[in-house]
């Protein structure tokens, strides 16, 4: 699965947008000092950088964030009507997201509930005798969406999209990256001291053993499982996480632990008798790994970071002291933020997430759509979507340096490409659900453990290619494992598109977005890719080789960035987010010619003809300003580049750009060499 995706945590002052349609972009605060041509972010928003505070609870502020907030507002507004008037909850969906907001809002509650919540966990733990129980207990674990250390789920087998498959991964680690356990640099020692001292305090303040002794064999737990922990960089290969096994071959190749007992546990139902004949191990050598500890690593140690993973998977949603020291590490030892966002912005994030696949995230999508998109909307957007995929195909078709046999396919998944467009024609109705309006976390785990049930179905039913997994509420967009893509309510929205704005602006904003996420099913790893989403290599050897020459060119591209003095941007991990930004724009640009020669509207709008505001609006698209804690965890972890990147790279190798806005060679935004992907 692949995303646009949006950084932040938080969100920022909204960006400035002119009343009328066609005035869509922020004239006023372009650079009168800096050329176009010799930086275009800067020249875009450069000023708006400059004059910019960062809020003490914000981590980041900029186009995404604005729009992020004001549908939160919209959220927040409508359920704190729910929760007022019952008779608006006229849908189970609306019934059990009020629930839940009204448990997150109830600050009495959650203190008056203490650890209630998780204690039948937590004594469970406590239980244990000896590492034959744990088996069980990491199943138990797994059923209310606490990783610890293997994380499971079921979806589409990747190699016959057709049917579902149950697939074990590598999870559990407390630091941000596998990295942090074993770096002398001073990021890393930060961070592992800040989690010491989260770990002392959310054990301490449950009543458990914290000594240094008992933190000395935590960390000393976790940085085996670390060790054995498959790099960021690595896991973009879908062939090295692609490994089927049976129940037997994973007892092979990982004892010391009872897998098959592990299965049973977690794949149990009032339907099935649990157990798996198939499975997909993504990562083997962390399976033997967890598997060697359980046998060697003393049971107290096993119950110490047990107890840490699930108080850390509510610390949140508990009592102020456990909020605070969860706060304390990932909102400020991690990313800078000096204080908590509002209240109700942090329990939206809490019910509905940021990326999808939120057990609840469907139910306010739900309440969303009801309040902020049109059919208008709809209709305008399926248009943008045909015009950039018609653009996709022609580049295609006049590749140079691909061979027919290969274009024939293709244009054959082009073609087979599902788009998602706003929200999903049903609703789920959360049978068998039932949320407490004054249990906060007690929902969350109602909530994973409903969430797990309706997977542990699926192991029985085809693959479903009309569900939604991201919600409508979410500014994001994503190109999803059965070759579709997805464009939620949440991101068709100013100031990335707006049904009654121009065409230059809109398709610089969401066209390039479609074209993002189109392209992700043909960046180096989506290409791997068929027409119904199987992992299939449908190129010839000579094309192949021709695509990866051009990959390992933006490979060098991005790297040559340093966003912070000293850290550039990893080219390896962010490859196919930059790859699809790079033939992303330049196939959006191409969507809206075709739009300017139907249409005729070719005028000048504020002094700019079409391709410069196309430009323009894309650079206001990526205007941000981040706390550097933030940036620098960025550029550890996460696979997409920073804003300003996102505009810089792309833009430098379009001859279309210089062309728009008479750039000359030896400009900083002219590339001597263009790079072209696509």
């Amino acid at each position: 699965m692949f995303s646009l995706r949006l950084i932040a945590v938080a969100a920022g002052a909204a960006v400035a947008l002119s009343a009328g349609p066609a005035r869509a972009l922020d004239v006023a605060s372009f650079s009168t000092e800096v050329s176009p041509c010799a930086d275009f972010y800067d020249y875009v928003n450069g000023p708006w950088v400059a004059r910019t505070e960062l809020p003490a609870d914000r981590t980041r502020i900029g186009s995404f964030d604005a729009l992020r907030v004001a549908n939160d507002r919209l959220l927040s507004q409508a359920l704190a009507e729910l929760v007022a008037q019952p008779a608006l909850q006229k849908t189970p969906g609306l019934k059990q997201v009020a629930a839940y907001y009204a448990s997150g809002m109830d600050l009495v509650a959650i203190e008056a509930q203490g650890l209630k919540p998780v204690k039948p966990l937590l004594d469970r733990i406590a239980s244990m005798k000896s590492a034959q129980d744990l088996p069980y207990l990491l199943a138990q674990l797994n059923r209310v969406g606490i990783a610890a250390p293997v994380g499971s789920f079921v979806r589409a087998d990747v190699k016959n999209t057709r049917v579902n498959v149950l697939t074990l991964s590598q999870a559990g680690l407390g630091l941000p990256d596998r990295e942090d356990y074993f770096k002398d640099t001073d990021i890393a020692k930060k961070l592992r001291a800040a989690y010491r001292l989260y770990a002392q305090r959310l054990l301490a303040s449950a009543g458990f053993e914290a000594t240094p002794a008992v933190l000395d064999a935590l960390m000393g737990f976790e940085s085996q499982l670390a060790e054995a922990t498959m790099p960021r960089a690595q896991l973009r290969d879908p062939l090295k996480v692609y490994n089927p096994m049976t129940t037997p071959e994973l007892a092979g190749k990982a004892p010391g632990l009872a897998w098959e007992a592990y299965l049973k546990a977690l794949t149990r139902s009032d339907t099935r008798a649990g157990g798996v004949e198939r499975l997909i191990v993504a990562q083997p050598t962390f399976m033997t790994r967890v598997a060697l500890m359980a046998e060697h690593i003393p049971l107290a140690t096993w119950q110490t970071y047990l107890r840490l993973r699930v108080l850390e998977n509510s610390a949140a949603r508990l009592p102020k002291a456990f909020a605070d020291a969860d706060f304390d590490y990932r909102g400020v030892a991690i990313n800078g933020l000096e204080q908590h966002a509002p209240r109700d912005e942090e329990v939206i994030l809490m019910i509905g997430g940021r990326t999808g696949g939120s057990p609840l995230g469907l139910a306010l999508g739900e309440l969303f759509v009801s309040k902020a998109f049109s059919p208008e909307a709809q209709r305008r957007a399926t248009l943008l979507i045909g015009d950039v995929k018609a653009a996709m195909k022609t580049r295609i078709q006049n590749l140079s340096w691909m061979s027919p046999e290969t274009k024939v396919k293709a244009l054959e998944k082009l073609e087979a490409m599902q788009p998602k467009i706003g929200a999903p024609q049903t609703w789920p109705r959360f049978e068998g659900l039932a949320l407490d309006p004054k249990d906060f976390a007690g929902n969350q785990l109602r909530a994973a453990a409903w969430f797990h049930g309706e997977q542990i179905k699926d192991l029985d039913r085809p693959s479903d290619r009309t569900r939604w997994t991201m919600s409508p509420h979410i500014v994001n967009a994503q190109a999803g494992g059965l070759n579709e893509i997805t464009f939620p309510a949440g991101i068709l929205q100013p100031p990335f598109f707006d049904a009654k704005a121009d065409d230059a602006v809109n398709y610089g904003g969401i066209g390039m977005v479609i074209g993002h996420e189109i392209v992700h099913h043909f960046d180096d790893r989506g290409r791997q890719f068929d027409s119904i989403g199987s992992l299939n290599d449908w190129w010839t050897a000579s094309d192949a080789e021709h695509y990866q020459a051009r990959a390992e060119r933006v490979v060098a591209l991005y790297e040559r960035y340093e966003p912070v003095k000293g850290t550039p941007i990893n080219g390896r991990l962010t490859l196919g987010e930059n790859i699809s930004d790079m033939a992303g724009m330049p196939i959006a640009f191409d969507a809206l010619q075709n739009a300017l020669r139907r249409t005729g509207k070719t005028d000048k709008i504020d002094g700019f003809t079409p391709e410069q505001r196309f430009f323009l609006s894309n650079a206001m698209v990526w205007r941000n300003k981040s706390r550097e804690a933030a940036l620098l965890n960025q550029l550890r972890t996460d696979p997409h580049s920073p804003g300003k990147y996102r505009v810089l790279a792309p833009m430098s190798n379009m001859p279309e750009f210089a062309k728009a806005f008479d750039c000359k060679p030896g400009d900083a935004m002219v590339a001597s060499d263009p790079i072209k992907v696509w």
